[in-house]
């Protein structure tokens, strides 16, 4: 979808270049995708919330009973500020990590937030704290696959989670400790294609059912995220009612092996958000390198985003859909998009070898606005203070055309108020 360019020129000029804008219609039309997998009894939505953890965003999720995946104990605390209440029964926000970070143990503690754990350790560590409330716990499958490999989230590299033939293991641990067990959890990933995601979360229902009888508290059965999200094709349609029935035969099975009604639960994270932010720089110049011994030459254009605002093509060679604002019409020609920061791999348009990998764009020129698409997911939330460069601006479009500022940009100020010179008495 692209956005209006007056619209885009109007906010330039007021917030200034780069910013975030997210379309709230977009946003509102994925969480009802989701709404609707998740229609059958005893099935549950959850959010990702690491994909974007602006308040306006949660105050969505909340007004739709999504409940709240957290990866941090200051992700437990924007939940609470955003107005999900804490506690176990229902634990609308859930605490998962492989490990207990800065203040999150506190967090937990203070807050009864079920804490999600992916390391043995973890119940000792809650038990020295005097936690006796319920746990629950994340189980590495032994398969899973990102959308590159870097993103695996089961299987034997995958850092994440108890490997499961560990399942007996670690319920005998969590008895002793005097925790209950009353969630398994495990996260495959989203996979290169739907039907992979299909059949793998098939197997983990699977293969969860097969273990239910080792947790007697057991209530609650997580199958992940992972519903995927076409960033080449904004049009892509994805046969997601399978995904339903996925789900609704899933829980009545696990229910059946049980012998009690299980609740389960599905947390994604990318799918609502990501086509909803869009990314708005300015292009401040279009230069070139001829060709020579070394290699070929190419069309620059400069922007004044960098991998500061939308890290992923850098770390991953994630592909985002790049537009010259205003320019559809008009012939295209291999254009590399590069940005401000100085760091050679500040490039948007590399591939997953960090090769050039030019675009086929209108030729832009100075004043341009150009979008990257499809960044609401790991674009701000992943955004760095790199060279001292302040965090964009973001905005929230609503369906009727209004549009507020969701935080402002940093300034030097903000980047540096952190710094001290403070002694340390040791």
């Amino acid at each position: 979808m692209s956005l209006d360019p007056s619209l885009l020129q109007s906010l330039a000029d007021r917030v200034g270049t780069p910013f975030w804008v997210y379309d709230a219609g977009v946003l509102r039309s994925r969480i009802r995708q989701v709404k609707a997998l998740t229609s059958p009894p005893k099935v549950q939505a959850r959010y990702a919330m690491k994909a974007c953890s602006a308040a306006r965003v949660l105050r969505e999720m909340l007004a739709e009973d999504i409940w709240i995946d957290s990866v941090s104990g200051n992700e437990v605390l924007r939940a609470l500020r955003a107005g999900y209440p804490a506690g176990y029964d229902p634990a609308k926000i859930c605490f998962t990590a492989d490990v207990f970070r800065d203040e999150a143990l506190k967090v937990v503690l203070q807050n009864n937030v079920l804490p999600n754990i992916g390391s043995p350790n973890m119940i000792q560590q809650l038990s020295e704290a005097g936690y006796r409330g319920p746990i629950s716990v994340r189980l590495n499958p032994g398969f899973g696959h990102g959308h590159v490999n870097a993103c695996d989230t089961g299987g034997p590299s995958s850092k994440h989670g108890v490997w499961f033939e560990e399942a007996k293991a670690i319920a005998e641990a969590a008895e002793a400790a005097g925790q209950e067990i009353v969630m398994i959890h495990a996260h495959i990933g989203s996979g290169p294609k739907f039907e992979e995601l299909h059949d793998n979360l098939s197997r983990l229902a699977s293969d969860f059912a097969k273990i239910v009888p080792v947790f007697p508290a057991l209530r609650g059965v997580n199958l992940g995220g992972g519903i995927p999200h076409d960033y080449r094709d904004p049009n892509a349609d994805f046969p997601l009612n399978l995904l339903r029935n996925l789900f609704a035969e899933a829980q009545e099975d696990l229910s059946r092996v049980a012998g009690r009604e299980i609740q389960l639960e599905i947390e994604p994270g990318r799918f609502y958000v990501a086509p909803a932010g869009t990314l708005v720089s300015r292009v401040h110049d279009v230069k070139a390198t001829q060709s020579n011994a070394k290699g070929e030459g190419a069309t620059f254009a400069m922007i004044d985003a960098g991998f500061v605002d939308l890290l992923r093509p850098a770390m991953y060679g994630s592909w985002h859909r790049i537009e010259v604002v205003g320019k559809a019409d008009r012939p295209t020609e291999p254009i590399v998009v590069a940005g401000p920061l100085c760091e050679s791999g500040d490039v948007f348009t590399r591939d997953e070898a960090e090769l050039l990998q030019p675009r086929e764009l209108p030729r832009p020129v100075p004043g341009d606005l150009m979008t990257l698409h499809d960044g609401g997911a790991y674009g701000y939330a992943m955004a760095s203070n790199y060279n001292s460069i302040g965090r964009a601006p973001q905005v929230w479009l609503e369906e009727d055309g209004s549009v507020s500022l969701m935080s402002r940009r940093e300034t030097i100020e903000d980047v540096i108020d952190l710094e001290t010179d403070e002694p340390l008495a040791l």
